[in-house]
């Protein structure tokens, strides 16, 4: 660990007390303290991408890309390697982030979405979700979920379903439609609905909606 420190001190002209002051705040930032001899590829791949973050910020750069960061990372390793991307940021460090699980882009301040190379929505996450605003979404659970997902798109009201884990989203065509009334039209073909509530969208949501409608415009061009 020590040595990765000390090698990209060297690649970024860092010397003297300047350098020894940066490592050990590389040490406190990325929790690596009492690990300074260990061989790297003995640590976990939370803790190497800890080690890759303390690396890549050891000279202060006022811009930080990271390219997957938490890829094949457990779920604990996550939130802490967002709350050092969190850290960064509060500190006026401007962090770039590719990542493909949605719930990390919650924490960002601006995304985009991109679809086959292109970017297909840009905004807060606020402001992409403001695609649901006439079209609330339903989220529905019942012992038979496939056929559920059927009985809901025969539904003139529905516009379109996803399976979200055990339950299904429904996007309903506008606003006024009602979840008692979505009730009703499903137990009269026989289904058990065990809830239907409504949810706020999810980024999931955001990007299965920017993705159909993107794959729509090009069929129609």
């Amino acid at each position: 660990v020590d040595q990765n420190i000390r090698f990209f001190g060297g690649v970024y002209g860092l010397g003297g007390a300047r350098f020894d002051e940066r490592r050990e705040f590389v040490l406190d930032m990325a929790g690596l303290r009492g690990r300074e001899k260990t061989v790297t590829k003995a640590l976990s791949g939370g803790w190497r991408q800890r080690l890759a973050l303390g690396c890549a910020v050891l000279h202060q750069p006022p811009i930080v890309f990271l390219d997957e960061p938490t890829g094949g990372v457990d779920p604990v390793s996550r939130r802490q390697f967002w709350d050092l991307i969190g850290n960064l940021a509060s500190t006026g460090v401007t962090v770039l982030v590719t990542t493909h699980y949605l719930d990390e882009a919650e924490h960002c301040n601006r995304l985009a979405i991109i679809h086959r190379g292109q970017i297909v929505a840009l905004g807060s996450a606020h402001e992409l979700k403001r695609a649901f605003a006439d079209r609330p979404i339903l989220d529905v659970q019942s012992p038979r979920p496939i056929e559920l997902v059927a009985a809901l798109e025969r539904l003139p009201e529905v516009e379109k379903t996803s399976i979200f884990g055990t339950s299904v989203h429904a996007v309903l065509r506008h606003a006024g439609v009602t979840p008692d009334a979505v009730r009703a039209s499903l137990e009269r073909e026989g289904l058990q609905v065990e809830s239907l509530t409504f949810v706020t969208p999810s980024l999931e949501d955001v990007f299965l909606d920017v993705v159909e409608r993107t794959e729509r415009a090009g069929q129609a061009a």
